[in-house]
This record gives C-alpha cells, structure tokens and sequence, in this order.
C-alpha cells in the first residue's frame, strides 16, 4: 500500500466515521441488485439479496461471504476474503470439501469453553485449526441449558418470559462495547483481517448471529458501507437460520421438555432492538462508532486504511 493511499485512506475514512453518517449524494446513487446465483471458489454461493451470498452447506445454516456490499465511498467489498458463520462442528465431509474451496487461512471461534464442550469443536479442512477467542455470553448458554434441562414449565416461563429473554440479550449486545476482554477479541480478529498478509479469513460463535453479527456489523461499518446495508447483513440471520430453529424449537416441545418452547425466540432471533442496544451503549461511552473503534477497540487510523486497502475495491 503506497503513502499517498495509506493518506488518501485516512483522509477519507477520518471524515466519514467522525461524521457517522451517509452522505446526501450517496443516497442517491442506484442500488445494484440481481437475483442470480453467484459462483465462487467453492461454486456453491447463493445470492439471497443485494449483496448477501450464503453458503449453502448441510452442517451449518447462516455461513457467508461478507464481500459485496457498495460503500459510499464508490468501491465494493471484496468478496473470498472474510466469511461470517454459525459453528462448524456438525460439517459433513461433503461440507469441509466446499469449506476447502475457499482457501481459508484463519478461523476464529467467539465460542467460550461450555459451549465447545457441548457441541464440539469445527470440523475443518485439513491443515485448519480453528483460534478460540471466546467473547462472552454472561452466562446465556448455561442458563438455556438450565432451563431446558428442567423441563419444568413454569421454572422455564420464570427464566424466559415476560420478557426477560429479550433484556437478557441487550445485556449481551451492551457488554459488547462495555467489556474490556471482548472488545480486545473484536480488535484482535480486525487486526488480523487488515493484515496484508493474513488469506482469507473466517469468525464464527454458535448460531452465528450476535458476537459473529456484531463483529460483521463494526467491520462493514468500519469499511464505509452504509448504515442500513450493516443492519440488513445483520438481520438477514433470520432468514437462514428460521427453519432450523423452527425445527429445534419443535423437537424440544415433541420430547416433553419444554411445553412452550417459543419462550426461545428471542434467544434464536436477532432484532433490531438488540443491535440498537449496542449502538446506544457505544454512543453513551465513545460519541459514535468512530469513537469505539479508535478509543474502544484501540484501532489507529493506519489500520483502518489498511481495512480499506485490503478489502475494498
């Protein structure tokens, strides 16, 4: 990367984050959209929306190439180089062979320790080890399994509802900002990505859809797409995750342990008042998004540039 990018980059990314928002002009410039299936190195993508292509494999449901997206600043995500995923331990071999199409270097498990001994580490290509760089839960994981482990209908309703499912998952989204320790496994993973050196990469937690949504948000965020296309990247879990959850949510009524098991739902989905969650909390303790990357994650603006360099172009 030159001075005279590494300068323009900094310039550019400087007055957008310090701003935090998508400038007038940009909102006009047309949307690209197709409907038709996109081939990678795996040639296995699937092209949901705009920009949001899946990888469909039988072992994982909410696995995609983060690449794509449109910055205001006129460039586009690279696509093969960051991939975003639900854990990996159920891969059939069939999976692991499309996973090894995609030349990844670096997988990050956000997973803690109980979650990978209940449901075991990642399959992977052979050659990959997956990094543990576990983000914490506050405890959700135990207290699902507690709870569903009762089998007690009203221990479960007392856990779960009247809304405390809900608040128990702005807790989390909040200690995404607030906790030293998980915002240093956030920078970590952006400062492996910015690394010229570093392939391609995947982050993964359990379902996919908060620490690893989180963490996909703050990176397009940090890459100049707007605003709205982050959030939809982050909604979009609901849609590949709605059938399986459907059917665990099933399964779990069919055994006899939970008699009301849409008590989970709020746990299974990601909502925008999560994620709003997390932006209150980052503006309350850092003045906006530029603040939390530069102050909370501890990112200077060469590194930003060099996210810039790296994945847009």
């Amino acid at each position: 990367m030159s001075r005279a990018r590494i300068r323009l980059a900094i310039a550019v990314l400087a007055s957008a984050l310090a701003v935090g928002t998508l400038p007038a002009a940009a909102h006009a410039a047309p949307a690209h959209r197709t409907t038709s299936a996109a081939t990678t190195a795996a040639g296995r993508h699937h092209q949901l929306a705009e920009t949001i292509r899946q990888i469909p494999l039988q072992g994982a449901v909410n696995v995609r190439d983060l690449g794509g997206y449109r910055t205001w600043t006129g460039g586009q995500v690279r696509q093969g180089l960051v991939y975003r995923s639900d854990a990996l331990g159920k891969l059939t071999p069939a999976d692991t062979t499309a996973l090894s199409g995609l030349g990844l270097r670096k997988v990050v498990d956000f997973r803690i320790p109980m979650e990978l001994q209940y449901d075991g580490a990642d399959r992977l290509p052979a050659g990959l080890t997956a990094t543990s760089r576990p983000v914490s839960d506050l405890g959700l994981y135990g207290t699902l399994l507690g709870a569903i482990s009762s089998g007690d209908p009203a221990t479960q309703e007392q856990m779960l509802g009247g809304g405390r499912a809900e608040a128990y998952m702005r807790d989390i989204y909040r200690t995404f900002v607030t906790s030293p320790e998980n915002r240093a496994q956030f920078a970590t993973t952006l400062r492996e990505i910015a690394d010229g050196g570093q392939g391609p990469l995947l982050f993964h937690c359990t379902s996919g859809k908060d620490r690893t949504g989180w963490m996909s948000y703050v990176l397009l965020r940090a890459l100049a797409v707007p605003e709205d296309a982050a959030t939809r990247d982050y909604l979009a879990s609901n849609t590949f995750r709605a059938a399986y959850d459907a059917q665990v949510r099933a399964g779990l009524k069919q055994s006899g342990r939970m008699q009301n098991p849409d008590l989970l739902i709020p746990l299974q989905e990601v909502r925008q008042d999560y994620l709003d969650a997390a932006t209150a909390q980052m503006e309350a303790e850092y003045g906006g998004f530029y603040g939390y990357l530069t102050d909370g994650l501890g990112l200077d603006l060469r590194t930003l540039a060099k996210l810039q360099d790296k994945l847009v172009r």
